[in-house]
């Protein structure tokens, strides 16, 4: 069991943060926020996927207005994102989000940031710290030039401050950069330094594959050194993929339990049937899942069930059709290929179901 480090915990909306809470899953809508219609059909959408809070720009006035009928039709609670002007902020936090974010190096007067915190009070709303490497005062980027992680950390302890000099602790942290070295290393130095909730995730990762790779060695080694309270993978792709990635970072480091684990063996000339559109078939069917169950999609039966033994349940072909077997060892030899996923299919209904009625059953 992983040692995470105890932060201390706040709301966004009804879902908790911080405080030792399962680390939550965030994305941000794409659509213009002043399209109602769109904007909401997309979080629901991002709910279903799995979702838990949700961030909308807020780029103007209009969208603004927008965000009281979004927040009553969202299913899972509203961060408005905002940048430069503070008036925004104020709007927004009376439309009534459950969160803001704002980088205060955007806002240089910090009597228009006095005045973001002092409605955010009245309103009981969170307030996301985000520091960027890209948007540092000039003069702690020449002060850390050679060491640009630590720069974002007396970015973000100066911020904290004036925070917390005008009585306002309801906040969460994040200290982003493209480069995944230096996010390690502020989070790292800032987690040694604060308790403050973290919002973890490498800015402007890229697109879906690079994205996803510097993603989930950034997110992925915090959370395996006990940091971070909640995850956004920042991809140029749909934000469905966002959200997707995140739960196999949060699956793959044995911190949430947000359904299978699908392990598959690489493509080779041993091979008794096509792995690949295998795979892709069985991971498509995986989507009504609901257990955290582990399945295995091997190439052949000679070392397919040995090598997956830990699967819960497998399929592996052969020459004369497949094998489905359960913890290493064959439960069923299937003779036509055609019948392999069909009688598969009926293998992991049965284990879902199982789990099901054991998650329902009072202890």
């Amino acid at each position: 069991m992983l040692k995470r480090k105890i932060t201390k915990k706040i709301y966004v909306g009804n879902i908790a943060i911080g405080g030792g809470e399962p680390v939550v899953i965030q994305s941000m809508t794409n659509t213009l926020t002043k399209d109602v219609k769109s904007t909401v059909r997309q979080i629901k959408s991002l709910a279903k996927t799995g979702c838990e809070i949700i961030r909308v720009a807020v780029p103007d006035e209009e969208s603004v207005f927008c965000l009281k009928e979004i927040i009553q039709k969202s299913p899972i609670p509203v961060i408005a994102d905002i940048h430069f002007d503070y008036k925004l902020a104020i709007g927004a936090i009376k439309q009534g989000v459950h969160g803001i974010r704002i980088n205060p190096g955007n806002i240089k007067n910090k009597n228009k940031i006095k005045e973001i915190i002092n409605i955010a009070k009245e309103f009981n709303t969170t307030i996301r710290i985000g520091v960027n490497s890209g948007s540092l005062d000039i003069d702690i980027k020449n002060k850390f030039k050679n060491n640009i992680h630590l720069g974002l950390v007396e970015s973000a302890i100066n911020y904290i401050k004036f925070f917390e000099d005008n009585d306002f602790t309801n906040i969460k942290v994040s200290l982003k950069s493209a480069d995944v070295i230096t996010t390690i290393l502020a989070y790292e130095k800032f987690s040694e330094m604060s308790d403050y909730p973290l919002h973890l995730g490498i800015t402007e990762a890229g697109t879906e594959l690079p994205g996803t790779v510097r993603s989930s060695i950034g997110i992925g080694y915090l959370l395996l050194k006990g940091i971070g309270d909640t995850i956004r993978v920042s991809l140029t792709a749909p934000p469905s993929r966002e959200v997707v990635v995140a739960k196999e970072i949060l699956k793959n480091v044995g911190m949430r339990d947000l359904g299978p684990v699908l392990i598959s063996c690489p493509t080779c000339a041993r091979r008794d049937i096509d792995v690949i559109l295998l795979a892709h078939k069985v991971e498509k069917l995986l989507s009504f899942v609901k257990s955290p169950i582990k399945v295995a999609v091997m190439g052949c039966a000679v070392n397919g069930p040995g090598e997956a033994m830990d699967a819960d349940i497998g399929i592996a072909g052969s020459n004369e059709g497949g094998i489905i077997f359960k913890k290493g060892r064959v439960l069923k030899k299937i003779k036509q290929q055609e019948d392999l996923i069909k009688e598969f299919l009926k293998e992991i209904k049965n284990l879902d179901k199982e789990w099901q009625m054991k998650k329902e059953k009072p202890v």
